[in-house]
């Protein structure tokens, strides 16, 4: 077994750069894909073409999935967290721009920062981390008022959407740290969410009426293929496999480059705006993550 490093080296920083510009590109992508795919059936496609990807690896590797270990409770339950949160993520890119949608999503840490003290005792709340989450909430407060007052009838609906998104995925965060979850394998963990979403979002689908397509042009196909393949597969499971090799908190750090990805690459093909008030948004969430994720000092 590869020991823990307690530092960041060029293969990580590396690693780390491309999973954020991706996942700055595929909020981006996922949007200029809306027109022919909905968004709750591409989330669909996306997590049962990576449930059946992962499961060819792990044959490929010898790794078991479906032993017994005393996680499927939990492990279902974060699946049917991570499940909820993209329904919510890929339904609010249709009301909001896919910079402003991010920045509100990637809000996560300061859920898990506000929520994980309630399960584990040793995670109180430091000095630093509380200016954190004021940091966060003042961020949310800025790009929230302009979704009210400027940005269009519904962009509020889609920015609130995108919120609560963040809040899943923080909540997903949660019980994943105080559970038994925190002691499988990185390929099992990732596998108990991408599965589950796999069985849920279809039906989420349904309910909320979406046209199923099954004529794709060759740009939905390279999208669907692009979100499937990079990012709910490869990118997931190299972060995953990053936290259990590297230090979580100077690798969390690197989080908030994504909004600002997402700002460029909107701004770049979907010629999105980029307010004043977006951009003291991304630096409050940026400052936010740093201080929520910073050790103490022993």
């Amino acid at each position: 077994m590869t020991a823990r490093k307690n530092h960041l080296d060029t293969v990580a920083i590396l690693l780390l750069l491309a999973c954020c510009l991706f996942w700055g590109f595929q909020q981006v992508l996922v949007k200029a894909t809306l027109a022919e795919v909905p968004p709750v059936f591409q989330a669909s496609i996306r997590f049962a073409g990576a449930t059946l990807l992962l499961w060819a690896w792990c044959r490929w590797r010898g790794i078991k999935l479906l032993a017994a270990d005393g996680s499927l409770g939990a492990g279902l339950l974060a699946g049917g967290l991570f499940s909820i949160e993209f329904a919510f993520l890929y339904v609010g890119l249709q009301h909001t721009s896919a910079s402003r949608l991010t920045v509100f999503l990637y809000t996560s840490p300061f859920w898990v920062a506000a929520l994980l003290p309630l399960w584990v005792k040793s995670e109180k709340l430091r000095v630093v981390q509380w200016v954190g989450l004021a940091c966060a909430f003042a961020a949310v407060g800025f790009a929230l008022r302009e979704g009210f007052s400027a940005g269009g009838a519904s962009t509020w609906v889609g920015d609130v959407l995108a919120l609560v998104a963040g809040m899943f995925w923080g909540l997903t965060t949660v019980v994943i740290r105080a559970s038994s979850l925190a002691k499988v394998s990185a390929e099992k963990l990732l596998f108990y969410q991408v599965a589950v979403s796999a069985g849920v979002l279809p039906f989420v689908s349904m309910a909320l009426g979406e046209q199923w397509v099954w004529t794709f042009s060759p740009f939905s196909i390279t999208s669907l293929l692009l979100q499937t393949v990079v990012g709910a597969f490869a990118s997931y499971l190299t972060w995953m496999w990053m936290l259990g090799h590297y230090p979580t908190t100077k690798i969390s750090v690197f989080v908030f480059l994504t909004p600002l990805f997402a700002l460029l690459f909107g701004a770049l093909w979907l010629k999105e705006a980029v307010t004043p008030s977006l951009l003291a948004a991304l630096l409050l969430v940026a400052v936010g993550i740093i201080l929520v994720n910073r050790k103490p000092v022993t």
